[in-house]
């Protein structure tokens, strides 16, 4: 059993662009500033803070640039939490198995 979604593709891409946003204006870069730290264009910024589309390679640059590539090491990683509410029981065998 898989955890629900509980936000839409678009809602997650807006809310990591505003984020990113909000680091760029709190280390008080412009686009262009962040551009220049990045290597990623202006226009990539703009698109991406407005719509939320990226590329993973320029949002792993801007996330390098803005300090926060720790981040991404810890997305998609294997955890030992239970992907249930419910404890499941092993199932038992209902039939042996024949000899021969």
């Amino acid at each position: 059993m898989s955890i629900p979604i509980l936000r839409s593709p678009h809602e997650i891409r807006m809310i990591i662009a505003s984020r990113i946003k909000q680091l760029r204006l709190k280390e008080n870069l412009s686009r262009e500033g962040l551009a220049n730290k990045s290597g990623v264009p202006v226009s990539t910024i703009k698109r991406f803070e407005t719509t939320g589309y990226i590329s993973l390679s320029s949002l792993i640059a801007l996330s390098f640039a803005l300090g926060k590539q720790e981040d991404f090491e810890l997305l998609f990683k294997e955890s030992d939490m239970p992907t249930s509410l419910f404890i499941e029981e092993p199932k038992e065998r209902k039939r042996g198995r024949r000899k021969c």
